[in-house]
């Protein structure tokens, strides 16, 4: 690789630290091209995305980004996975560690907040961006379903209560 490429891929490895809601750095040692392949494509279903890069070029491209602090786990074998959503990377690596011991999480960070192992797995059990707003909208519709409710009801209870007098005032 020569200079030009590395600092092509040192820019694009800032993009990616800079963007990133998280970012995941984990040891792949051992991982073969499918079980590699596999991670790749749940992550993309997922909306994220898996980096291999050389750690001194990606401890270069930290440098002044505010997940900056990840630069001590990236040492041996490591991927990058990221994503915008703050916890579909988490939620995929995490799924994925569980089921192939050859990926062991280090730590990521969100934001400028550094994340270890546990951190990382606390955060994949957050709910997702889809959650959430599925939540929000559901909390925000339930209101308006009670006030129609409350807006039909009175109608309901003046309705019987004209049939009453209705029906008093035949059978007098």
């Amino acid at each position: 690789m020569d200079r030009a490429q590395k600092e092509k891929l040192v820019d694009e490895l800032g993009q990616i630290f800079e963007s990133s809601g998280v970012v995941v750095v984990a040891h792949y040692e051992g991982l073969t091209v499918a079980e590699m392949q596999d991670l790749r494509a749940r992550m993309r279903d997922a909306g994220g995305s898996v980096r291999v890069a050389k750690n001194k070029l990606a401890k270069i491209a930290l440098e002044g980004k505010p997940c900056e602090s990840i630069a001590d786990y990236l040492t041996g074998m490591t991927v990058l996975s990221y994503s915008e959503d703050p916890v579909a990377a988490a939620k995929v690596v995490v799924k994925y560690a569980k089921e192939n011991e050859k990926l062991q999480i280090l730590g990521g960070s969100m934001g400028e907040t550094a994340l270890d192992s546990a951190g990382v797995t606390a955060v994949s059990e957050m709910p997702s961006r889809e959650e959430l707003i599925a939540s929000i909208v559901g909390c925000i519709g339930a209101p308006a379903s009670n006030i129609a409710g409350a807006i039909g009801a009175p109608a309901s209870n003046i309705a019987s209560i004209l049939s009453t007098i209705e029906e008093k005032a035949e059978a007098a």
